[in-house]
């Protein structure tokens, strides 16, 4: 049966075989998905909130049941009952997995262009571009009525961002060799396709050459929502939609307090990592002021739903916490019979409460609380695993660099424990001076005594002993990283000077700087 455990204030669910009615089995996996398979409508035999955790994930007659998709699925039946607080706290929990299963997922983003023109590709040509990928490499078609939004192959899939940004979401792998020969199979595919479309792709944080009228909107009934209601509640939420590209690395935990643990060691770090990657200095064709104008979109973007999250470093903070957090955040959107229901301005406690004024009296799933949970940004992001989101995109070497950085620090106990331990005393204020100064001057930031360039010195190395004691000869990938803390060099600031240099103050030059 599935049992929830509680030791102290940690959490952790863990799979097993459920028996029910004619002897089949069923299996949640606690992995980054609920499956549940042949699930019968009446799940007999079993305990009440056994019953109550399959009604939650859905039940449905010879039916396979995956829980989250592009676009979001629906449970395959009703809820009977309102979902408690409990059941979003249990949600978290389960994502819990003892060490030997800890994997490594990369996201990446980039900006396909017409390489003759410069100009965006169109929605048409995106089209294009993945019904030709999903013909030749044999990846299955996402559609949201009769338009193609995305392809999934096993564990990974490619999806567009509003402003048609390319996004690989990359499968649990268990090495960082895995994960960088997973990105150069996906740009091989990418560019095998593109290439005879007279379209390339460009590695950087921020639209260097492009305004908004430019960008055309991919058909995604979420992002219609989102464009309206964005300028609602910042100055630079349009941007941040359809002009920025990251990298980002997801990263699993054993317990909750090992997820605290990497939460507070992430959230301190990540001003580091913005600095590290570093790599959108421009806008509409001229120095922006910033060496990640990307991060600096997210401090305009909907105060609600990011930044540091200071809560994190209170000694009461865990699941709970994080749940009650997310409930108080605006919600976008319902999904209901293949449409999106604007539900902005309200929360997901209102729909707790059957308060929805565009669904009255309607109760959320699981799959509503998954959905909600995608539409929250801070830099760290709790689902059931961790999101490290600081980092601008950048060119191949550096989407592999992203995750060694993290993997390094965070799957290490030596590594993890000595961050806590150097960090312990920054302060709240400190934490936030650096995620506000970074994205103009990056490891030229003044930190204490010196520069935020000498911490990056201390945590590279702790990042390099954490990778060499895996034991996966992985330290290599952090080549891409060491030269820019050896000099304080951040990647925009090499850009910069090309610019100012031999680029004669142009960027179109970049577009092949930063080709893939």
């Amino acid at each position: 049966m599935v049992l929830l455990s509680r030791t102290g204030s940690s959490y952790c669910m863990r799979s097993e075989i459920i028996r029910y009615k004619a002897g089949n089995n069923a299996v949640i996996s606690t992995r980054h998905k609920f499956d549940a398979f042949n699930v019968k409508k009446t799940c007999i035999g079993f305990s009440s909130s056994e019953k109550r955790l399959f009604a939650v994930i859905g039940c449905k007659r010879g039916h396979k049941v995956i829980v989250a998709a592009s676009p979001p699925t629906e449970d395959a039946v009703v809820v009977t009952e309102p979902l408690t607080e409990r059941d979003l706290v249990d949600y978290l929990a389960s994502g819990c997995k003892p060490k030997e299963k800890w994997r490594i997922g990369t996201e990446h983003e980039k900006f396909g262009f017409e390489l003759e023109s410069l100009l965006p590709m169109k929605y048409e040509q995106i089209a294009e571009l993945l019904n030709g990928i999903a013909e030749r490499f044999d990846w299955d078609k996402v559609m949201e009525g009769d338009k193609i939004i995305g392809l999934k192959q096993g564990k990974q899939s490619i999806s567009l961002e509003p402003g048609g940004q390319f996004e690989l979401s990359g499968a649990p792998l268990e090495t960082l060799h895995q994960t960088c020969a997973e990105v150069n199979s996906h740009l091989y595919q990418v560019k095998a396709v593109a290439e005879e479309m007279g379209i390339g792709f460009l590695g950087i944080g921020f639209q260097p050459k492009w305004g908004l009228r430019d960008i055309p909107m991919m058909p995604k009934g979420r992002y219609e929502i989102m464009r309206n209601y964005m300028p609602k509640v910042g100055s630079l939420g349009l941007d941040m939609m359809f002009r920025t590209c990251t990298v980002q690395v997801n990263l699993d935990f054993s317990s909750e307090t090992d997820m605290i643990r990497k939460f507070r060691a992430g959230l301190a770090l990540q001003p580091i990592a913005t600095a590290l990657f570093a790599n959108s200095p421009f806008t509409e064709g001229k120095p922006n002021g910033f060496v990640s104008m990307r991060s600096q979109i997210w401090t305009d973007t909907d105060k609600d739903r990011t930044g540091m999250l200071p809560f994190v470093f209170d000694n009461t903070f865990g699941f709970e916490q994080y749940v009650d957090y997310a409930l108080d955040v605006p919600m976008y959107f319902v999904y209901r019979k293949k449409n999106y229901i604007d539900c902005t301005g309200m929360t997901f406690r209102d729909f707790m409460a059957g308060k929805l004024p565009c669904i009255p009296g309607e109760f959320p799933t699981l799959n509503d609380w998954e959905n909600h949970l995608t539409t929250i940004f801070p830099e760290v992001r709790l689902k059931r695993y961790l999101e490290m989101r600081g980092a601008d995109g950048g060119p191949w070497r550096r989407l592999c660099a992203l995750p060694a950085f993290w993997v390094g620090l965070l799957y290490d106990e030596v590594s993890l424990q000595n961050v806590l331990d150097m960090t312990t005393d920054w302060t709240a204020e400190e934490r936030q001076m650096l995620r506000n100064k970074v994205p103009r001057t990056g490891l030229k930031t003044p930190f204490r005594d010196g520069l935020l360039k000498h911490v990056a010195e201390d945590v590279l190395k702790l990042a390099k002993e954490g990778l060499e004691r895996r034991g996966f000869k992985e330290s290599g990938f952090l080549n891409e990283v060491a030269e820019v803390v050896r000099t304080g060099v951040t990647p925009a600031e090499k850009l910069l000077e090309l610019y100012h240099g031999k680029w004669g103050q142009s960027v179109d030059p970049v577009f092949e700087e930063l080709l893939y």
